[in-house]
């Protein structure tokens, strides 16, 4: 049942999650996942991250002729996108998370990117810019796709899981989810 897949998916989240602190720096302990408000700097990050991949695929959804409000795990709700939920579950790790990683490990976000309150922490100005140009140039950042033999972007990419999905509903191809190649 979707209730039962959607628990599994919440389950592995969290495993991946548990992940993070092997890879961030040790003054960025992640803990657990929060949201509403993000507790922590990590948290933040992600939260951020999700909501640009969203954004990403939403755009992307709307140069297609599927219905962004038309979803298959993700429960419609009034003026939520679920489609574009259901679609960012393949890309929030490829393109958001890595993100995250890349500006922390290199020591491009630090805590004074932040603002911390007793019960949140969000990105300043500063940390939004810095965040917004990385997660930009990564979905400018172009591969040679396997079956179109071109260079094509990260944000293209997108498109092309559209694309797929429409496939499938035509009948024309079954769907096979995003996986990196490279």
């Amino acid at each position: 049942t979707i209730p039962r897949l959607m628990n599994v998916e919440g389950n592995v989240w969290n495993i991946y999650y548990e992940g993070f602190d092997e890879i961030l720096p040790e003054k960025f302990k992640f803990e657990k996942r929060t949201r509403r408000p993000p507790e922590n700097m990590v948290n933040c990050l992600i939260s951020f991250a999700n909501s640009l991949v969203y954004s990403t695929v939403l755009s992307e959804i709307y140069n297609t002729q599927l219905n962004p409000s038309v979803s298959f795990l993700h429960e419609p709700f009034e003026r939520r996108f679920s489609l574009s939920l259901d679609l960012s579950e393949v890309f929030k790790p490829f393109l958001g998370d890595r993100t995250i990683f890349k500006l922390l490990n290199k020591g491009l976000i630090g805590e004074d990117h932040f603002r911390k309150d007793v019960n949140y922490c969000l990105l300043n100005d500063e940390g939004k810019r810095i965040f917004l140009r990385d997660f930009d140039e990564r979905l400018k950042t172009t591969i040679k796709h396997r079956s179109l033999g071109r260079n094509v972007s990260y944000q293209r990419l997108v498109r092309l899981e559209c694309y797929k999905l429409i496939k499938h509903l035509l009948g024309v191809q079954e769907y096979s989810a995003f996986r990196m190649w490279w």
